[in-house]
């Protein structure tokens, strides 16, 4: 199976044509930038190298000089929306193997590819298959152990960066964010790397116990301690002994409720319903909010005492529209899971769903992402997801801001102006307040002209 490093920035085109050429049996590693593509090579050795001719941190033909020089044996393929045949002639020159132009059909990449590649004889074929899909065997594996995503915008790196600083401590963690933005694969994520990783991992949802069970549900209970109670039970902090415990949405639990809970994590020890006997716990805590409970301790709804102890540090759980450039990096992860679990095979998105997607303000987050992913790939008989399977709601909602970012009407320019004079001319804020992707937002400013002070 040849192995093809593919070097591109425009991450949906970069996931589209991966997808592609794994279904036509070539093992594909992608880099986003020169940076990362620099990496692969000294960690992996390709058969094919096809790199786009414009990256973020480097041009593509200096990029293949590198390479050329270093790996003088591998075959590099220049791809570029800018059909300009002095730029192939200079590639070409430069030792390109070939060169093609956006947008380019399939059965052309392949031909190219397979030019380039001068198919290997059937024995050398035979002994890099194995290693190769054992390879991808592994890496599946692993991303069933740990579903975090690493994306690649701003806030995304700023998280991954907080991740790695925290997990090895035994820092008590309080994760911030909205509905559906993956707290608890973060606090998962956060557990796996750190020194209690061979231990358990015990998720709580607080806002399903009913404030009368909770010390029974976190300490455990004897048999016939109360009503119902008819046998011994374990309480949570006794089954995390040892690993980490998630306590999450912690501000629904009542203020009786949060002193017991206060007490057990400064004492370090518990004590089960009904029983005089204390258990020494070694834990760590992991909690997760979607409120901001700085004004529910100012309104006296949560301690400010047991808030302290669990935010020795915080971490901020962005929302997807806060991270545009992941968007199509989840869309993917999500499309490969959904084909695992329907037993599919699509190979991706058409570039109206991505667009359409690009213009969505997510409100559901990684979540509603997931399942619009899933449902979409149920419902898919090509080989890529079309439009006509989003759900009628979505697609309504993209033809309404369809319609709107085609308008020229004053109401909308001073729509924009009052949003961001709201904002304090904070433009992510002023797009939140519009339902707006910031993307979209830049696009109306440059429309109408408006200059920020």
């Amino acid at each position: 199976m040849p192995k093809i490093l593919l070097i591109e920035d425009d991450i949906a085109f970069c996931k589209l044509l991966e997808k592609f050429l794994i279904k036509k049996a070539f093992d594909v590693t992608i880099a986003f930038s020169a940076a990362e593509a620099r990496t692969a090579v000294k960690n992996e050795s390709f058969d094919l190298i096809l790199t786009d001719l414009r990256l973020p941190d480097s041009d593509g033909i200096g990029l293949m000089s590198e390479f050329k020089n270093s790996f003088p044996q591998i075959p590099v393929i220049l791809m570029t929306g800018y059909s300009d045949v002095n730029t192939a002639v200079k590639a070409i020159k430069n030792g390109a193997a070939d060169y093609i132009s956006k947008p380019f059909n399939p059965d052309e990449v392949l031909l190219v590819i397979t030019n380039a590649l001068q198919a290997p004889k059937e024995e050398e074929e035979e002994e890099i298959e194995t290693p190769a899909k054992k390879k991808k065997a592994v890496k599946k594996e692993s991303t069933a152990e740990n579903e975090f995503v690493r994306g690649i915008s701003a806030a995304s790196k700023k998280l991954w960066d907080h991740i790695q600083l925290v997990s090895p401590t035994d820092m008590s963690v309080l994760i911030i964010g909205e509905s559906g933005t993956g707290k608890e694969i973060i606090a998962k994520s956060i557990h796996q790397q750190s020194q209690r990783k061979n231990n358990n991992f015990i998720a709580v949802d607080c806002g399903a116990i009913p404030k009368e069970l909770a010390a029974s549900e976190f300490f455990g209970h004897l048999k016939g301690s109360f009503t119902g109670a008819i046998s011994d039970k374990m309480g949570y902090f006794e089954a995390a002994n040892g690993g980490t415990l998630f306590l999450d949405e912690i501000g629904n639990l009542s203020y009786e409720n949060q002193i017991q809970l206060l007490r057990a994590l400064q004492e370090r020890k518990i004590k089960p319903v009904g029983s005089n006997k204390e258990i020494n716990v070694d834990i760590r805590i992991i909690t997760a909010t979607n409120e901001d409970l700085r004004e529910a301790v100012k309104n006296g709804d949560f301690r400010e005492d047991l808030y302290h102890r669990i935010n020795e540090f915080s971490i901020q759980s962005p929302s997807l529209k806060d991270r545009d450039e992941d968007l199509m990096v989840f869309a993917d992860y999500f499309l490969e899971k959904a084909n695992e679990q329907l037993n599919k095979d699509i190979i991706g998105f058409s570039p109206e769903v991505v667009s359409i997607f690009q213009n969505y303000s997510w409100p559901g987050n990684l979540r509603e992402l997931q399942n619009c992913v899933k449902r979409s790939t149920l419902l898919s008989r090509g080989d890529f997801i079309e439009s006509d399977v989003l759900p009628a709601e979505f697609f309504q909602i993209h033809k309404q801001s369809e319609n709107t970012s085609f308008s020229l009407s004053d109401n909308e320019k001073e729509a924009i102006i009052h949003a961001l004079s709201k904002a304090h001319n904070n433009k992510s804020e002023a797009a939140k307040l519009l339902k707006i992707t910031r993307k979209t937002l830049y696009n109306k400013l440059k429309q109408y002209n408006i200059e920020l002070e």
